[in-house]
Formats: C-alpha cells, sequence, structure tokens
C-alpha cells in the first residue's frame, strides 16, 4: 500500500472512529445491563454499547470498503479470505467502561496480509484520538489540536515504567513469575489502562506494557499507532504480535530487548 492510500485508510479511520464515539459516550457513567460472555469462565462483560458501536463501524467499513474483510470482537469475521481486514474492538476495556473509569477506548485497525498497517483510539470522553499508520507516524488530537507522538528512546529497563491491566490475565505460574521478573526489575509499576497505556506508551509517558490473553482485536490498532511512535510490540518470545496472546510493547528496541531477556519464555 502506498504512502498516499496509508494515510488516506487512516484519515478514514480516525473519522469513523469519531463517529462512533457519541454512541459509547451515551452510555458512559449510565446504569447499563451487563451480560457475561464467558458462561461460566473468566467474567467476560459486554454491553448494548459494545454491541452498537460494532454495528455502526461494521456497516461503514463494510459500505465504504467493500471487499475488504472486517474482524470484530462481537460479531467475529467477515470476509476471511480478504488481502485486507479491518479490526474493531468497539470498546476497549469494558470493564473500565462499566465502573465509570476512563481508560477505555474505541480500537479500529487496518491488516494487509495479517501485517497492522494503520490504528485509531478514540476515548470520546476526554476528546482523545490517538492515530497511527506504517511510514506515516503518530499523533494526538485532543481539542482543536495536533500533537506528533514519540515513543522515550534513551530509557533502560531500570528506569522503565511498565503497566499491564492486572496481574490475573496472565496463565499459570511460568507467565506470572515472567512478569513479576521484568516488573521487579523496573523502577515502576502499575496496573489499568487497557489500550490507554499503549497510547500513553506512544505518546513518552510510560516506557513498557507486558500483558497476556489477547486477542487479535485487542492489539492490532495499537500495534500500528505504537510502531510509528518508535515503538517496538513483539509477543513474549520476540514473534508476530499481532494474533494477541502474550504480547511485550516497548518504546526503544533496546528497552525491548532487556524485557524478552528478563522474561526468558
Amino acid at each position: 500500500m502506498s504512502p498516499e492510500e496509508l494515510q488516506s485508510h487512516l484519515t478514514q479511520a480516525v473519522a469513523l472512529a469519531e463517529q462512533a464515539g457519541p454512541i459509547a459516550a451515551g452510555y458512559f457513567r449510565r446504569r447499563l445491563e451487563v451480560h457475561d460472555k464467558s458462561q461460566g469462565g473468566y467474567f467476560d462483560p459486554v454491553t448494548v454499547a459494545d454491541r452498537e458501536v460494532e454495528r455502526f463501524l461494521r456497516g461503514a467499513l463494510q459500505s465504504q470498503f467493500p471487499g475488504y474483510g472486517v474482524l470484530g470482537e462481537e460479531d467475529g469475521m467477515d470476509g476471511a479470505d480478504a488481502k485486507r481486514c479491518w479490526v474493531i474492538d468497539p470498546i476497549d476495556g469494558t470493564r473500565a467502561f462499566i465502573t465509570g473509569m476512563p481508560a477505555w477506548g474505541i480500537l479500529l485497525g487496518l491488516t494487509e496480509d495479517s501485517a497492522p498497517l494503520v490504528g485509531v483510539m478514540h476515548q470520546p470522553y476526554m476528546g482523545e484520538t490517538f492515530y497511527g499508520a506504517r511510514g506515516c507516524g503518530s499523533r494526538l488530537r485532543r481539542g482543536g489540536s495536533e500533537v506528533t507522538l514519540a515513543t522515550r528512546t534513551d530509557v533502560a529497563l531500570a528506569d522503565a515504567v511498565l503497566y499491564s491491566t492486572h496481574p490475573d490475565m496472565f496463565i499459570g505460574e511460568a507467565e506470572r513469575a515472567a512478569f513479576d521478573r521484568v516488573a521487579g526489575a523496573c523502577r515502576m509499576t502499575r496496573f489499568g489502562g487497557d489500550c490507554y497505556s499503549y497510547c500513553l506508551l506512544a505518546l513518552g509517558q510510560i516506557d513498557l506494557v507486558v500483558e497476556s490473553c489477547l486477542q487479535p482485536y485487542d492489539i492490532v490498532a495499537l500495534i500500528a499507532i505504537i510502531e510509528a511512535a518508535g515503538g517496538v510490540v513483539t509477543d513474549g518470545r520476540g514473534g508476530d504480535a499481532a494474533g494477541g496472546g502474550f504480547v511485550v510493547a516497548a518504546g526503544n528496541a533496546a528497552l525491548h530487548a532487556e524485557a524478552l531477556a528478563a522474561l526468558n519464555l
């Protein structure tokens, strides 16, 4: 895809995510019926806000981009054989959403041959849109102003700020021990944030995000934003993270290598 095509797709993705914002914001900090998709497993909430945002985005994308695949958290995959695929997480951070915390966002990403190219995270309550595309850089739009996103390039593991949504997301003793090794080597560890933590990494406010049990719709858009801001995102062994699973996002390559060594997965 040419730089001009990437920029065009990014512009359209930003517009759609921001158009979906009022749908989600209209339900935020209201009493909502919450359903558990896990059917007795680890609590996996979904609300009418998730479903309505995805319905809007899926319909708009299928109208504007015929022949593209669309993968969404709530309604699955359409067009699995398509070379290009839009990836939707209508509300990343539903647990935060239903408890009134603003650390959630609408995620929209684009892949080509499964590689993340374009990413948008829109947080309508705070009026922020983080967005980026391969070769086009990343930016934050807030109100009427925009700033260029850039990760911190000179931070080593001992000075790093690490975020992770919750320690319960790590599967088994090995994953939790690996996370604890990285956390113990960092200057500070904080929990919470969901997609917002990754955007703060792209903004240069934090340095590492280490998480597990992610799905493609949780990470595709964020990979595009972070990589275009100068960061590195892989799985726990340094491989492709676009499929989700165990994910390590770092502000620079040297820090990423230190984190992988500490994980020792």
